[in-house]
């Protein structure tokens, strides 16, 4: 059994299939003046929170143009988590809390999800086919992974080995949002918590979030954590026996700078809370 804040171990298989034979050159995806997959708020801040936001941004490398996308699909939940990395950043600041987001979009790549998977880069969304993700080399491939999702998790593994020899207190809180509607159907959650095979700390968030007046909290909707659907929590949470929790905001209440400082502020209250019994109910 893993102990908590150990560092995490990853299958070594994923970077193999990355390697490239002698004297050939990798495909490379971004040029030097394009800025680095992640960005970083609160580097040294002394809460325990840990934030991190996988799907904060809708950027594209030039290399890719648009994917072959009209320019309004990137006004869409396919290309981002609408509000999250606003949120993120509010709540971080409000806790003063290590942040990260992931700038490019999930369409390059998505960065919750292993990069072995197939599907880690869509050629369909939702219903919207995206051309510029069909057909793809191993090499086209490997070069996503290799400078989109893999520095944003080195950078995240990095912190938390950091953290686990300094012997800090962690928790991880994954921020994220979804749709009001999927494929016709309506979702009548305004929040959710997710998590895989440790609950602790999502229903303890969940209880507090039922609390607040009006607040319909989906347990595990309007999706499941899983170790094929999901990377960071099942990696950077579940690995390191780290408690943790993976939020998802409905993004028409986060869309706007109001809804966004609202609920940032709700989490910067009720996070500490749940945390606070967390540790409470293991002692």
């Amino acid at each position: 059994m893993k102990q908590p804040n150990a560092p995490a171990t990853r299958s070594p298989t994923n970077r193999q299939s990355g390697s490239y034979e002698m004297g050939r050159t990798p495909v490379k995806l971004l040029a030097q003046d394009e800025p680095a997959p992640f960005a970083v708020e609160q580097a040294d801040g002394g809460s325990a929170f840990f934030i991190t936001c996988d799907h904060a941004g809708r950027r594209l490398p030039r290399r890719l143009g648009r994917l072959g996308l009209a320019e309004a699909e990137f006004e869409r939940h396919i290309a981002w988590d609408i509000g999250a990395s606003e949120v993120a950043r509010r709540l971080g600041r409000a806790l003063d809390a290590f942040t990260i987001h992931q700038i490019y979009s999930r369409l390059v790549i998505d960065s919750n999800r292993d990069p072995s998977v197939e599907s880690s880069i869509a050629t369909v969304s939702e219903d919207t086919e995206i051309p510029g993700n069909r057909g793809l080399t191993e090499e086209e491939r490997q070069a996503r992974a290799r400078e989109i999702f893999w520095p944003y998790h080195d950078r995240i593994a990095a912190e938390l080995d950091r953290r686990a020899r300094a012997k800090r207190d962690t928790a991880v809180i994954a921020v994220h949002s979804f749709t009001p509607v999927f494929k016709g159907i309506a979702r009548p959650w305004h929040a959710g918590v997710l998590y895989n095979h440790d609950p602790r700390l999502a229903h303890i968030l969940k209880q507090l979030l039922e609390a607040e007046d009006g607040l319909v909290v989906g347990d595990n909707e309007p999706y499941a954590v899983g170790d094929l659907t999901d990377y960071s929590i099942p990696v950077h949470g579940e690995k390191r026996g780290l408690p943790h929790v993976e939020i998802e905001i409905r993004q028409d209440l986060i869309a706007e700078a109001t809804g966004q400082g609202s609920w940032a502020q709700r989490l910067a209250r009720l996070l500490p809370e749940a945390y606070r019994r967390m540790k409470q109910a293991a002692a």
